[in-house]
């Protein structure tokens, strides 16, 4: 795609999603770390369900590693892979304390490092919480980056290095989440929602939904 196409197609995506962020709910940027961590193969609306009933009680490390895996395991027993996850939240939490005062590091390696944190974690903790120009590749991002040709790679890590080399340094804070929620309601895996598409004319997609 060039460089025109990807300063328009931006630009028509920031005309109709004005204000892209993510629909996790959280209290402060620890309680944004622990609903990334669970929402690893999970809907933002379960997350949500569940820690509503959580953070209001438990939102800062020292809780959580006073809770214990158990009773971690307990509260968040309805999201999927939940044992892993109380795995990762406590010992993430206890990592915290340890070695970063209880706060959160505001840089992807310290991010990186934290059990449970991969890549997309650490992209969108930075990215939502501390405000960084940073791309998180998700199901949705990769499907559309590979689809209009934006970014086309065979794995995330492959579109989010494309990503920040084509994305315009004015769009790139915003860029991911506007990617997602483009997938997420627009450029859906299944039944495409071309026709209302405000990027069609851009888009290399062989498969578009036009009846």
């Amino acid at each position: 795609m060039k460089s025109g196409e990807i300063n328009s197609l931006f630009k028509n995506l920031n005309k109709v999603i004005k204000n892209p962020k993510s629909d996790l709910k959280y209290k402060n940027k620890f309680t944004l770390l622990v609903s990334v961590v669970l929402s690893a193969q999970c809907t933002d609306v379960n997350v949500n369900n569940v820690t509503k009933n959580i953070y209001p009680k438990y939102n800062k490390p020292e809780h959580f590693v006073k809770l214990g895996r158990k009773r971690i395991e307990k509260l968040i027993k309805s999201i999927g892979l939940f044992r892993n996850k109380a795995k990762s939240v406590y010992l993430l939490s206890g990592q915290l304390i340890e070695k970063h005062n209880g706060k959160v590091p505001n840089n992807f390696e310290d991010l990186f490092a934290l059990p449970g944190v991969g890549r997309k974690t650490a992209s969108v903790v930075l990215n939502e919480g501390f405000g960084f120009p940073t791309i998180a590749v998700d199901t949705h991002v990769f499907r559309v980056s590979n689809r209009t040709g934006l970014a086309p790679g065979k794995n995330p890590d492959e579109v989010q290095k494309k990503l920040y080399k084509i994305v315009p340094k004015r769009y790139l804070k915003k860029a991911g989440h506007t990617i997602l929620l483009h997938g997420r309601y627009t450029c859906k895996a299944r039944a495409p929602s071309c026709m209302t598409c405000i990027i069609i004319k851009y888009c290399k997609y062989n498969n578009k939904e036009l009846t």
